[in-house]
This record gives structure tokens, C-alpha cells and sequence, in this order.
């Protein structure tokens, strides 16, 4: 009897305890899509059909934002993009049986019509980030984030990115009910020039990336009185949109930076060096330390302040990909605190603070190196 009672005992100190040390939820490794060179000049009309994007990939068919949780969405999307020198190219293919739009004034909350959406942050750093939206209308809305709404940023709603184009092309009725459509395209010219606010001046080169989602939010609509309207459940409520993304966010919600995928940009029109070119090892360090900062910001909510070490986080796995990570440690200054670790891959110092900016910085000299 004795022996079944310091089991049941044991068993609820590996409970208490040893929850206490769960493994950190880790984003999987996000998507990689392979940029190539523009062949030539490229108009933009709505048309994806012009032999400049004949060599650009496909991406994969979109899926919910929240991954494999989830069905797969009901209409298929997928994306191409190219640059050159001064443009960054997009165009996306959809699906819709059922073409539908209101909003027909520039900086209108796109979303709350059917869109296609665009996510990009230069320098991967979570803050300073882009954000595009288009109905098929053609209208638009781009916004800079200065930081993720979690972390408190604020939405420079009325900010342009001069130089935009953007055209789209129906395969189908617009707003009319009484037939079935096929579907939209959308192509988008980002100048790059526009960028270089956020991304240190500087334009990218072959071999550079930048963290980048793609989205589409999808309402389910009812046709009454021969117009659209959005559905609702029994009680009168609408119900909500689904999100589809090119790189699964696995939560609801696009305001993650972290998790979004790679733009990573080749020297060919045809991507022929894609074997050459690579992600930095160290990002699957920044996704730990966003693992770490999640479950700090857990911490400073339930306990009113912020852990002062690992340890008292909670953290004690600190494997990357198989290596570990070099004196981990979590700093605390007077307004916040930076969790930080050096690269077992390349030495460098990797960091994220309390604000939610990460850097991947200078490679750190140790004793006898």
C-alpha cells in the first residue's frame, strides 16, 4: 500500500513540477518561397498570363492560417513573385464562385470585404512591418506596424508606399447572385524604393530574404434579393471569415511576424541558383526565443512581472536542431528586459526583448578563440 501511495506522490510531483519544465512550443520552420529575377519589363493589369511570369513558381495552394488544425480551404489560391531592381512583383490566383465586393474607397478596412493580403518585414526583426490588402474591386489599404498589436504597436493607417500598382481581373459577374463565377486574379508592383525606411537604407541582393506571409479572408455569404450578404447563424450573428495563408501562422492571427515564411531572393530568371542560396541557420534560434517570449509574457501576466532567469521561467531544453544553445540568459534593466543567446551555428549573438524586437547581431568573441 505504501508503495502505491509514494507512486500516486511521485506522480503528482512529475505533474506539478515537471510541467513546470514543459518544452517550449517552438514554431514549426516556416516556408521558403525562391524569388526569381524578372525576365523583363512587366505590366500591370490584372492579367498573370504574360510570359514574364512564365518561369516564376507556383506557391503551394494556400491553407488555413491555423495549419493542419484545420480543414483545407474550400477554394484553391496560390501566388507568384519576381523583382527587379525597382519593383517587387506579386500575383495571386483565386478561386470564387461567388465574386463579391462593397468597399470602394482606398484605406477602407479591406478585410472586412473577400481580399488578398500581403505581409513583409524586411529585416525580420517583428517591428516596422507591411501590410497590403486588396478586394476585388481593386481597392486597397496599406498600413506600416510599427510593432505586433500584442506588443502594443500602433497601425500607421493612413501611411502610402509611393509607387504602388495594383490591378485585378475578374473571371466572372461581379455582386450578381444569379450565376456562378470562376474566380480573380491580382497583380501588385511594391517599389522597392519605398522599402529601404525599413530596411536600413539599403535595397536587397541576391541572396538576401525577407520574412513574408500571404493571405486571402474568405466570408461565407447568403444571396438575398438577388444581392450578397454575410452569413449568419441562428441567433442573427455573422458568422466569421476563414483565413487562408501561404505559410500556416498554426494560431488566428496574421500579427505573429515570427511565423511567417521566407522571401528569398535569387539572380535568375529561372532560379537556378536556388541550391546556392540559404536561410540563416540562427532563425530557428529567434524562434525559440520567441517560444521564450510567449511564455514570458505568460509569466509577467499571471505573476505581474517578468522572470529574471530561465529558470524561473520555466526553461530548462535549450537544444536547437540537435545543438545547444551558448549561455542563455535572461536580463533585466529597469523598463524590461532581453532574453539572449549566442549561436551554436555561428557564433552570433541572438536576442529578442521585451517590446518584441529580435536581432540576430555580431559574432561573439569567446575566451581562447
Amino acid at each position: 500500500m505504501k508503495s502505491v501511495r509514494l507512486i500516486f506522490v511521485l506522480a503528482i510531483c512529475v505533474s506539478v513540477f515537471g510541467g513546470a519544465y514543459a518544452q517550449l512550443a517552438v514554431t514549426p520552420t516556416p516556408k521558403t518561397y525562391v524569388c526569381n529575377r524578372a525576365p523583363g519589363a512587366v505590366t500591370i493589369d490584372g492579367s498573370i498570363s504574360e510570359k514574364e511570369w512564365g518561369k516564376a513558381p507556383w506557391t503551394d495552394a494556400f491553407v488555413d492560417i491555423e495549419g493542419d488544425k484545420q480543414p483545407a480551404p474550400r477554394f484553391n489560391t496560390r501566388t507568384k513573385m519576381m523583382w527587379d531592381d525597382k519593383y517587387l512583383y506579386f500575383a495571386a490566383k483565386m478561386e470564387e464562385p461567388d465574386l463579391w465586393a462593397t468597399l470602394t474607397e482606398n484605406e477602407s478596412v479591406i478585410f472586412q470585404d473577400n481580399d488578398f493580403e500581403i505581409f513583409l518585414d524586411p529585416d525580420g526583426d517583428s517591428h516596422n512591418y507591411y501590410e497590403f490588402e486588396i478586394n476585388a474591386l481593386g481597392t486597397t489599404w496599406d498600413l506600416i506596424l510599427g510593432k505586433a498589436y500584442r506588443d502594443g504597436g500602433p497601425a500607421l493607417t493612413h501611411w502610402d508606399l509611393p509607387g504602388m500598382k495594383s490591378a485585378v481581373q475578374l473571371q466572372g459577374s461581379l455582386n450578381d447572385p444569379s450565376d456562378r463565377d470562376k474566380g480573380w486574379t491580382v497583380e501588385i508592383a511594391l517599389p522597392l524604393a519605398g522599402f529601404r525606411e525599413l530596411y536600413r537604407g539599403k535595397a536587397p541582393k541576391v541572396g538576401d530574404y525577407w520574412r513574408m506571409n500571404l493571405a486571402r479572408v474568405q466570408w461565407r455569404l447568403d444571396a438575398k434579393n438577388g444581392k450578397y450578404a454575410k452569413k449568419r447563424d441562428k441567433r442573427g450573428k455573422k458568422l466569421p471569415e476563414n483565413n487562408w495563408v501561404w505559410s500556416p501562422q498554426h494560431v488566428i492571427s496574421l500579427h505573429k511576424p515570427e511565423c511567417w515564411g521566407y522571401l528569398l531572393f535569387s539572380g535568375s530568371a529561372t532560379g537556378a541558383d536556388a541550391k546556392k542560396l540559404a536561410i540563416n541557420p540562427d532563425e530557428e534560434i529567434r524562434l525559440w526565443l520567441y517560444a521564450a517570449y510567449a511564455k514570458q509574457r505568460e509569466f509577467q501576466k499571471r505573476k505581474g512581472r517578468f522572470a529574471k532567469s530561465f529558470k524561473e521561467l520555466g526553461v530548462e531544453d535549450f537544444t536547437v536542431n540537435g545543438k545547444s544553445l551558448i549561455n542563455p540568459e535572461i536580463t533585466a534593466g529597469p523598463f524590461g528586459y532581453a532574453l539572449t543567446a549566442v549561436s551554436p551555428f555561428t557564433g552570433k549573438a541572438c536576442g529578442i526583448r521585451y517590446d518584441g524586437k529580435s536581432w540576430i547581431g555580431a559574432e561573439v568573441k569567446r575566451k581562447g578563440s
